[in-house]
């Protein structure tokens, strides 16, 4: 099954979507009204009725016990995102080798997670949420909200990447139409530093690295304390202003 999607994608071009079995779009909130803020990130299934967006927006809010004001908010800008996810829809993706590398350095509470490896753009049967349980299986992490947050920021950059496979076969189509001097490249330095990786590590048949394998990367996980986490959220505070 694996092999024939990564065929599919690599022999001709394809439609947009997230290379991923459930083609869901990266959602992120921070919303401040009246001095209350209101930040979270999530993934949202294109497939759903936009009526469920305010049906969301409402339960969040009573949940949360934000201001009445927070629904109008929390569901524009949901309706944006999906938007523009939904002006790709339909655009053809350059299909081309895509070994690509994926960066985490993301905070969840105490935890702080930093690590490296390399995604098969190909694979339409790849699963960020079950790579992220058995990270953190592997890693000895309890926390049940750092799983979340790293499939969350896998999603966030496949769904940059292919966005930029769009651009790519824009340029490759207007190549293809006679313009001199103007050979195909890929839209991103993300592209080219996996073509430079796959060059010094070969292919892989799996989707993503397997950690014994991939010796150059080693994750990084450290506990903060009470006062590390303080001075960070001081310092993020002070950036966010």
């Amino acid at each position: 099954m694996k092999g024939q999607a990564s065929a599919s994608w690599r022999g001709s071009a394809v439609k947009f979507r997230i290379p991923t079995a459930e083609n869901l779009v990266p959602i992120r909130l921070d919303i401040e009204v009246d001095g209350h803020r209101f930040k979270d990130a999530f993934t949202w299934n294109p497939s759903d009725p936009d009526s469920e967006i305010v049906v969301f927006a409402k339960r969040t809010v009573k949940d949360l016990k934000l201001p009445p004001v927070f629904i109008t908010h929390i569901a524009s800008s949901i309706q944006s995102q999906l938007a523009e996810f939904r002006s790709f829809e339909g655009q053809e993706m350059y299909a081309g080798e895509k070994i690509v590398p994926i960066k985490l350095d993301l905070r969840v509470k105490h935890t702080l997670i930093r690590d490296q490896f390399l995604w098969d753009m190909n694979n339409f049967e790849s699963d960020p949420e079950e790579f992220a349980k058995t990270f953190c299986k592997d890693l000895g992490i309890e926390d049940p909200e750092v799983a979340p947050a790293i499939a969350f920021a896998i999603r966030e950059q496949l769904y940059e990447i292919a966005i930029q496979s769009v651009a790519s076969a824009r340029e490759s189509r207007i190549s293809k139409k006679g313009r001199r001097g103007v050979d195909h490249t890929p839209a991103s330095k993300a592209g080219s530093t996996a073509v430079d990786l796959v060059k010094l590590f070969g292919h892989r048949s799996s989707v993503v690295r397997k950690r014994k394998e991939w010796d150059i990367y080693e994750p990084i996980v450290d506990v903060l304390s009470n006062e590390e986490v303080d001075a960070l959220e001081a310092r993020e505070e002070r950036n966010a202003r």
